[in-house]
């Protein structure tokens, strides 16, 4: 392999290099993106990087067997949820340190293969393959072996799936056909194998038997013909046995009868005809017209008792004992006659009852009058030919033409079909080899108890219940494209040889021999060791394709040819296999029987079995109904990471059945990937602005946030835990809990601390406090990018490339070289970064300017020594980041850092959110937009410790609810709130069972001097049973004596033990604030609306038809508020200049009032409105502003703590001291707080009249508002 230049610090998303950081498009196609992503990994062989970097430092293996498809189909949804399951736990194995091999399988041999040749060519049997031959045969098979193989590896690719299909397996490799030879022989010599008869479920299309494994794979509800059959007795005359079948096709080789010797038979006397029926009681109803009983027979007295037969077929079988009834247990009472017909080589049952007495025996030829094709041969004459399902209706009508048949019905049931060709199986006897898997039946359950299953109700239960059932497995085939089974038998069949390599067979044959298919070796002969006697041929059949994939642990590796035991011991048993849910009986199945026959144990230490895939009504997908979308067009139109997501944060991943919904890949978009690509958006832009301050923004490798900030301090507690449940999760397999973790993690980051962080983001606090809130949001992404990069491999990619061009490495992942280099910067680190105060949160805030400039300072100092280490050591740097280090895919997921965590912090905030949540509960109930304040909230719980974390967050909880003031108590019954109780049905539920239901209601009817009580004892008698504290959940109601006064005033909500009270009578102040904050959403909305970024400098023009309306009032009242906080001047439409340069005009509504909002480029806005003049803005007076900024006090309602206040309006004039003082107030929303103001570090003593503020003292200036902390 070349080596490539890997660079990617400066390559975009279509993998070419440029000049300048990685692109961030505004709006972001996530399967286009993805695309360009699989381009860049494939120049860059990413991959095979990765397993590079994991074999040369030689870490620790980790064993993953990958279940072998066939290729003559297209892979299906079913096969890309176990993909993705495989993909993100290999991944994440990796990112945990492990060596993963991934080697893609193909299934080549069987069925499944030639019944795609038996189509093309039209063979219907073997007399058809005989005529072709079996050279040609199989060389037609080996052609469309990989049909499908570049569509499979397109779709697994383009779902981002990590595999070697370079370095695959195939079960028609001879190296793996050897090692299945190898396996053979082990199991033949530990006495495992033998021959023998045994009827079986038998594909007729396929002309071939099938495993009872294979059988059960497809079950369908039919109908079929529901038959009584009349069967006189010989020595009563006038008396009939009554047999009930649904196969009538079997009657001609009817046998004997079955009854059970514990149930008691009646005769029934028909009392039109004097016919005499002996039926089980039970059954009656199934008889028309008059019957009476006229006698009682027990199924004992029955036994021996012999029987007319229906067809003349076997009559010679009669001297054997044929013909008469039989006894056993089998036979049930829910279902027909409680007499069952006996055809021996037609049922499992039959067999075993007809064996037991005598009537055939092992050695006997076959009764079996149908071909492998399921047609009748002779000697059943009358429908020689025929399909034996289309000859029950010539069967029907031959036994009423013989008044044998007394009902005629039909019978809806389950009923088996060949898992290949989709056809109705019979069950017919076949001579075959067998693998005595009864006999190691406890081994193989021991095996599976030190297996670890998710979900693990599929290891005791599906899987348990079918081991416990295990019967031999049919491992021979009657076919041709398989791996032939290595048995070379004499004629008289006392002489057998089992071969177990190749070299054996050509040291036994002195042939070459290079490729062991039927057509290879068939011909071959071992001379016999008995003197004079023919020599020994090999056996016709081959092996059923399950033992071959069932020996895949062994033959992927070639062993035990090409891998001595101590090598296969590293990846044996494998640590992870997964697949659907339904390879309990096929797969997984196979591995473990060989596996325990061979050495004892598991071939598997944990599985991940998943449910199925269904369409959207529930019905199995079907290409001929087009009931589903086609995966590759649901990929290229959402993306592979939202499916992959998708399939993974579903009943699926916990062996339910999932109904697929093309809208749920589509919410994935729109409510994980949108507000997490916007997120890192935001960060992003944020960076590029800090730095345009002039200071670098840089990130070491394994650094933590230093801020005092509580929300930070929050959001990387969250973090850390995030990291903590998913490597929990995942070391147990529990995928389908991390998605949602993540997707809670993405709310917690996106909803609540980028909103209530954005100004500190933005710089709008200070650059402190900015690099504080950026660091704190880049570790927190850059954390979750890596650990979520095995479940969407190409967004946390894109992401990465972009977040890592901030990030400098250090020593740990730098050669030896650069280790006293990055010594030396992470010592400097420590020294240059901020440490804030350790004042409380809620009055913290940036630190006097001088701090900021030392900060500044420092930051560029620090920044100049990685600079001046990056050019010292340039050539090397550069060479060794061209080649390591720069997929996410190719980092270990950082490990916790369980110091940061602060659960007491994680609750606080949690308890705040519950609040906030509860008040926009209330708010939209009310129809009253967060836009409007509202006087105040009352919580109200019982927990102190509660409150103390609600009151410590109160600024987040005043500004996000828009709340003018914050009321905690426990004091309920001063709010008219009650206790009531509601019965946790989890634990109560599983404990009293079926008296749940009935103490449900008592528990409801508690009063609230009852739970009082109950508060302080601790627990409770409710209709005689003691209830404790994990019994009931109590909450609040707003239903107490004061509460009919107070609802007046008060809203409330309440969940769990938390209740709100929101005053919602604001007075005509804050309505009118309301009304502005609408105006400044319209202004801002528009400014988005043209893509106008926060430097872009535009004036709003504003018209309204009304201007004695309260909403024209209002604009002109709150002037000032509304251009600080939309940074864009308000304007009058009378003063809109002609020949403006428009940006943008949209009529607006508000409060039922029509706005026109026209913005302007502020070049247009320097021409007067008085006709012929013109003169520049620096001559207006609007354009002189004070820069104001709070210190130790905290803004309220959304406000920043840093803002402009312009000296001149057009409408009032100029700024004076009065009108100073109360757009700082409404600015900043601190009306109300005393406090000083500073300009030039002097305080301001003067009276605050209206005298205008002097603008050579103020214009572009700072004015310090401080807390008065004497007041």
């Amino acid at each position: 392999m070349s080596r490539v230049v890997r660079n990617y610090s400066f390559m975009n998303g279509e993998g070419l290099l440029c000049s300048s950081k990685l692109s961030i498009p505004e709006t972001i196609n996530f399967a286009e993106q993805e695309e360009n992503m699989l381009k860049l990994w494939t120049a860059h062989y990413v991959y095979n990087e990765c397993m590079d970097i994991s074999t040369k430092e030689e870490w620790p293996k980790y064993s993953f067997y990958d279940g072998p498809p066939f290729a003559t189909g297209l892979p299906h949804y079913g096969h890309i949820l176990a993909g993705t399951i495989k993909d993100i736990v290999t991944r994440y194995a990796y990112q945990s340190g492990y060596h993963v091999e991934r080697r893609f399988g193909w299934d080549c041999h069987g069925l499944p293969v030639e019944n795609e040749i038996d189509k093309k060519l039209g063979i219907k049997g073997p007399d058809d393959v005989a005529k072709m031959g079996i050279k040609a045969y199989n060389e037609e098979c080996r052609k469309i072996v990989m049909k499908y193989s570049k569509e499979w590896q397109e779709i697994v690719g383009r779902m981002g799936r990590w595999i070697d299909f370079e370095n695959d397996y195939k079960t028609m490799y001879p190296w793996y056909m050897e090692s299945i030879w190898w396996v053979f022989k082990q199991l033949y010599h530990k006495g495992l194998i033998y021959e023998g008869i045994k009827v079986m479920p038998y594909s007729t299309a396929c002309n071939t038997p099938l495993s009872n494994f294979e059988a059960g794979q497809n079950y369908k509800d039919i109908m079929d013909p529901s038959v009584v059959v009349v069967f006189p007795l010989l020595d009563e005359p006038g008396v009939s046995l009554l047999a009930w079948t649904t196969t009538p096709w079997t009657l001609p080789s009817n046998l004997a009868l079955c009854v059970n010797p514990t149930f008691e038979y009646v005769k029934v006397k028909n009392e039109k005809t004097g016919d005499i029926y002996i039926i089980l009681e039970a059954q009656l109803q199934i008889l028309k017209g008059p019957y009476t009983i006229i006698d009682r027979i027990k199924g004992t007295d029955l036994k021996g008792k012999a029987y007319e037969p229906l067809f003349p077929y076997f009559l010679h079988h009669k001297e054997k004992g044929a013909f008469r009834v039989l006894n056993d247990t089998y036979v049930t009472a829910e279902t027909g006659t409680g007499i069952v017909h006996q055809a021996p080589y037609f049922g499992e049952d039959d067999f075993r009852c007809c064996l037991e007495a005598g009537i055939i025996c092992k050695d006997q030829e076959i009764v079996c009058p149908v071909d492998s094709c399921g047609c009748f041969t002779q000697p059943v004459h009358d429908f020689l030919g025929k399909y034996v399902k289309d000859a029950d209706k010539e069967i029907i009508k031959y036994l009423q033409l013989k008044k044998k048949l007394i009902v005629n019905s039909t019978i809806k049931h389950s009923y088996p079909f060949c898992w290949r060709t989709d056809t109705p199986l019979i069950y017919k006897a076949v001579p075959s080899w067998f693998l005595k898997v009864e006999a190691i039946k406890d081994k193989l359950l021991v095996a599976n108890s030190e297996t670890y299953w998710v979900p693990d109700f599929v290891k005791e239960k599906r899987f348990g219940n079918w081991l416990r059932d295990a019967r031999d497995w049919a491992i021979s085939r009657n076919r041709y494209w398989g791996n032939p089974i290595p048995l070379w038998i004499s004629e008289d069949r006392e002489e057998i040889v089992c071969v177990g390599s190749m070299e054996e067979l050509e040291r036994l044959t002195g042939a070459t021999v290079e490729d062991i298919h039927r057509e290879n070796i068939d011909h071959l002969i071992i001379p016999s060791k008995r003197a004079g006697q023919p020599p020994l041929r090999r056996i016709p059949e081959v092996f059923d394709c399950w033992f071959e994939s069932g020996s895949m642990p062994y033959a992927q590796v070639h062993f035990p040819f090409n891998q001595d035991r101590k090598e296969f011991d590293e990846i044996f048993p494998a640590d992870f296999v997964a697949e659907g849910i339904d390879q309990t009986r096929g797969w997984f199945y196979t591995l473990l029987v060989i596996s325990t026959a061979l050495f004892g144990k598991a071939p598997y230490k944990n599985l991940v079995a998943n449910g199925l895939v269904l369409a959207s009504d529930g019905q199995k997908m079907s290409k001929r109904k087009k009931n589903y979308p086609d995966p590759l067009e649901v990929i290229n139109k959402y993306g592979a990471d939202a499916l992959r997501l998708y399939l993974i944060n579903s009943p699926v991943v916990r062996a339910e059945n999932l109904k697929f919904k093309e809208e749920g890949v589509r919410n994935i978009i729109k409510d994980v990937f949108l507000p997490w690509y916007n997120a890192f958006r935001f960060l992003m832009q944020n960076i590029d602005q800090y730095q345009e301050s002039g200071i670098r923004f840089v990130i070491t490798e394994g650094q933590e946030s230093y801020s005092n900030n509580i929300m930070d301090k929050w959001i990387m507690s969250i973090t850390q835990s995030l990291l903590i449940f998913v490597k929990k999760e995942m070391e147990e397999y529990r995928l389908y809990t991390v998605v949602p973790y993540l997707i809670k993690y993405i709310d917690n980051l996106t909803n609540w601390y980028v909103r209530m962080n954005r100004k500190r983001i933005k710089g709008e606090d200070g650059l402190k406090d900015c690099d504080n809130a950026l660091t704190t949001l880049f570790l927190a992404i850059h954390t979750m990018v890596q650990t979520y990069a095995p479940f969407t491999p190409f967004l946390t990619e894109f992401m990465f490339m972009r977040l890592d061009q901030w990030v400098v490495t250090t020593s740990r992942d730098l050669p030896k070289n650069f280790e006293n280099c990055t010594k030396y910067v992470e010592n400097f680190t420590k020294t240059f970064k901020y440490q804030p105060s350790n004042r409380s949160d809620c009055e913290s805030h940036p630190e006097p300017m001088d701090e900021e400039k030392s900060f500044k300072l420092k930051r560029e100092e620090y920044v100049k020594k990685i600079n001046e280490w990056n050019v010292k050591n340039d050539k090397e740097l550069r060479e060794y980041f061209e080649n390591f280090n720069k997929s996410v895919h190719w980092k270990l997921i950082p490990h916790p850092q369980h110091h940061v965590i602060n659960k007491d912090i994680e609750k606080a905030v949690s308890h705040m959110q519950s609040v906030i949540q509860l008040g926009r509960i209330v708010r939209d109930r009310k129809v009253i937009p967060t836009k409007y304040p509202l006087p105040e909230i009352v919580v109200i719980h019982r927990d102190d410790k509660v409150l103390r974390d609600i009151v410590s967050l109160k600024s987040y909880i005043l500004e996000e609810l828009n709340i003018k003031k914050l009321i905690i108590t426990t004091d309920k019954e001063k709010y008219g709130v009650t206790l009531r109780a509601e019965p946790d049905h989890k634990t109560l539920g599983a404990r009293l069972k079926g008296e749940f239901k009935q103490i449900i209601q008592a528990i409801k009817e508690l009063s609230d001097e009852q739970l009082q009580k109950f508060v302080s004892t601790k627990e409770i008698i409710v209709q005689g049973h003691k209830l404790e504290e994990q019994d009931l959940r109590l909450m609040f109601s707003f239903t107490g004596p004061a509460a009919e006064q107070l609802s007046k005033q008060y809203e409330a909500h309440s969940e769990g033990s938390i209740l709100i009270l929101m005053d919602i009578t604001a007075d005509e102040a804050m309505h009118n604030e309301g009304i502005a904050r609408e105006v400044i959403n319209r202004v801002q909305k528009l400014r988005k609306k043209a893509r106008l970024v926060p430097s872009d400098e535009a004036v709003a023009y504003y018209e309204i038809k009304d201007a004695n309306s309260n909403l024209a009032k209002v604009i002109v009242s709150h002037k000032e508020f509304i251009e600080n906080v939309t940074k864009t001047p308000q304007r009058d439409m009378t003063e809109l200049p002609r020949n403006s340069d428009v940006i943008i005009e949209e009529m607006q509504k508000i409060k039922d009032m029509d706005m026109r909002l026209v913005l302007v480029r502020t070049s247009a806005s320097h021409t007067s409105t008085q006709e012929g003049s013109t003169t520049s803005s620096k001559s207006q007076p609007s354009a002189s502003y004070v820069n104001v900024i709070l210190s130790n006090m905290q803004p309220r309602y959304g406000a920043s703590s840093k803002d402009k206040i312009y000296l001149y309006n057009s409408q009032l004039g100029p700024l004076t001291y009065k009108r100073l003082k109360q757009e700082i107030d409404l600015v900043f929303g601190i009306y109300g707080c005393s406090y000083d103001m500073y300009l030039h570090a002097e305080k301001i003593t003067r009276a605050l009249d209206d005298t205008p503020v002097e603008k050579n003292m103020f214009d572009k200036q700072w004015l310090e508002v401080v807390r008065s902390i004497n007041k």
